[in-house]
């Protein structure tokens, strides 16, 4: 089962890059207000930790002015946009590396 934030952010930047290849960026709060109009205030925490775990699995990139961000240290007014190639290569490098238990999960 897809999460619903996930499917959200994705395909609020389909609509705004549907190549992929142009780095338009969304905002969270457009997502938030997307699955709760009435009180997106509240998704907001949600939005961002599912953008966190994103970008930590190199499908995201969280941007702070216009730069990618470190994902271990950011606040504020952040947008997100789908990475380069290069962002997706260094996320995937940063992980821990797999071991044959991770099969069977």
């Amino acid at each position: 089962m897809s999460d619903p934030i996930e499917t959200a952010i994705f395909e609020k930047l389909a609509r705004v890059d549907p190549k992929g290849d142009n780095g338009k960026s969304i905002e969270p709060a457009e997502v938030a207000k997307a699955l709760q109009p009435e009180q997106w205030q509240r998704m907001m925490p949600k939005v961002r930790g599912v953008a966190l775990g994103l970008m930590r699995q190199g499908r995201l990139t969280i941007t702070k002015k216009g730069k990618a961000i470190d994902p271990n240290a950011f606040r504020g007014v952040i947008r997100l946009r789908l990475p380069t190639a290069d962002e997706t290569a260094a996320a995937l490098a940063a992980l821990p590396p797999a071991t044959p238990d991770d099969e069977f999960e």
